[in-house]
């Protein structure tokens, strides 16, 4: 079951979700990013590609309830530094619970990520935490090109397709969750997940001229692919 990664899609990519319980997906979604460092994942990263430029336009793609963005504009905040922050995400549902959770100015917009350049003319920064293993390999490798062309860096924070990492996931939720998307979709995201040499296998037949793979806390990725 580990082998190989699980193309089967989560109830959270479905087309008709009732309001009420996207709403109690994204509230549960931001309680496991903080009880298992998620977030911090992204603060490393971005310490590696800021290189003491103190403002910087960051976009979060699949950017659901909004809430890794007001972390990082927490951790930005506290180091003085000028992040221009913007969302996208496809459904409407997470930009609406975004702007009623959100009263700080970050931009949210419901369209593709492929259309944020008609909004932003230039972007510095693309951010994706837990929206890589929603993709299949040939949508992962047009994301990375369109970072390449547009000399956009990439910063992937996702998860380990790992054995102890699914069956923790699954007690837990089982256990605490009160969300039936959780409890479907936190197990299969781990099986739609990623091994590290899966990415670098991706990077290599990439565009990308300067990448880095790692391992972090709590069987995630960080994959950073740095913009020329």
């Amino acid at each position: 079951m580990f082998k190989q990664r699980s193309h089967k899609k989560e109830l959270l990519d479905g087309d008709i979700i009732p309001q009420a319980d996207l709403y109690r997906n994204l509230y549960e979604l931001n309680t496991i990013n903080n009880w298992l460092g998620g977030y911090k994942i992204t603060f490393d990263a971005l310490k590696k590609v800021l290189h003491g430029k103190q403002t910087i336009v960051l976009v979060d793609i699949g950017s659901g309830g909004g809430d890794t963005l007001k972390q990082i504009q927490k951790w930005s905040l506290k180091r003085n530094l000028d992040l221009k922050l913007y969302g996208i995400d496809l459904k409407q549902t997470c930009v609406d619970y975004s702007l009623e959770n959100n009263n700080t100015e970050i931009t949210f917009i419901c369209d593709d990520y492929r259309s944020i350049l008609d909004y932003i003319p230039k972007v510095d920064v693309i951010h994706a935490s837990l929206f890589c293993h929603h993709l299949s390999e040939n949508e992962i490798a047009e994301l990375i090109e369109f970072c390449v062309l547009n000399k956009i860096t990439l910063i992937v924070n996702d998860l380990e397709r790992n054995p102890i990492a699914y069956f923790a996931i699954k007690i837990l939720t089982a256990l605490f969750s009160k969300s039936y998307l959780v409890k479907n979709d936190a197990p299969l995201s781990v099986l739609r997940g990623f091994k590290k040499r899966e990415w670098e296998l991706m990077l290599v037949h990439s565009k990308a001229k300067k990448y880095s793979v790692t391992g972090k806390w709590a069987f995630r990725h960080e994959v950073i692919v740095y913009g020329e």
